[in-house]
């Protein structure tokens, strides 16, 4: 069975319903704030990240006992080979924005990607959730985007950036930021979800999205790819979109802007 041939929209949908069901049965910060070890992608994992995973990992097998071969990317498991392994990936983030759902702010999400090999470049197929507005964004390549049930198209420029999405704002961080987009944005807006912001750039919601410290493919791999159908712009600090690595080790500095004008006054902030 080839992967891209599985119905993806259902099973992510499958794997959002599962997920809200433990959600809704760990509804306070206490009762959330429970950790068991260290994950592969080097973070603490929560109870719930692990929860949330196994109801990913329940969709995967069942496509590796019907014959699919790939290798699934996650941040809790690392790397898992279904059948030969081959060059397909599935790159799963089964919450992006651990510490909005441990502290029980609602913005939070899935983030799933399929690829046909292993960068940036090679994905087919980007799903993000927003558990906190319940809303899905999702993209084919060369087929769009959809944002909350529509098409999505990233913003018309029309001069300085409006509203741009920030992220990994540690406080010491953002000084130098904020002084380069200063006479550059209007507003800013933290999320707590790199997932969720970057896909607020292909719906039109935010003109640009930037992040201060480097990203893992986890965090974006669905959602650049959404950006892009959606018209929009990404750049990598490394290199061209095929140098982006879809591995668990990969890291690197990612911006989003509605096009390149945009994508430059991020970029210039991320570097101050």
């Amino acid at each position: 069975m080839d992967v891209f041939a599985a119905d993806w929209p259902a099973i992510c949908r499958r794997i959002v319903a599962a997920q809200r069901r433990i959600f809704d049965e760990v509804v306070t910060s206490e009762e959330r704030t429970h950790y068991e070890g260290v994950g592969e992608g080097g973070d603490h994992t929560l109870v719930i990240d692990r929860q949330c995973e196994d109801e990913v990992f329940i969709e995967l097998e069942k496509l590796g006992a019907e014959g699919a071969s790939f290798v699934a990317v996650s941040e809790e498991r690392g790397e898992v080979v279904f059948g030969d392994g081959g060059p397909a990936r599935v790159v799963i983030d089964p919450i992006d924005g651990s510490l909005n759902a441990r502290r029980t702010i609602p913005s939070h999400s899935l983030s799933i990607a399929v690829a046909f090999g292993d960068s940036m470049a090679d994905v087919g197929f980007g799903f993000v959730h927003d558990f906190g507005a319940d809303e899905e964004f999702s993209a084919t390549l060369g087929e769009g985007a959809i944002a909350a049930g529509r098409p999505a198209r990233v913003a018309a420029g029309n001069g300085r950036l409006e509203v741009v999405g920030l992220e990994s704002a540690e406080p010491d961080w953002t000084i130098p930021a904020l002084q380069s987009l200063s006479g550059n944005a209007y507003r800013l807006r933290v999320v707590g979800s790199a997932a969720i912001t970057t896909a607020y750039v292909a719906a039109g919601r935010f003109d640009a999205f930037l992040s201060l410290r480097p990203l893992r493919s986890v965090d974006i791999a669905a959602a650049q790819l959404i950006v892009r159908e959606a018209g929009g712009a990404i750049a990598f600090e490394d290199g061209p979109l095929e140098d982006a690595a879809l591995g668990l080790d990969a890291r690197y500095h990612m911006v989003a802007g509605r096009d390149e004008d945009a994508l430059a006054a991020v970029r210039a902030a991320q570097l101050a």
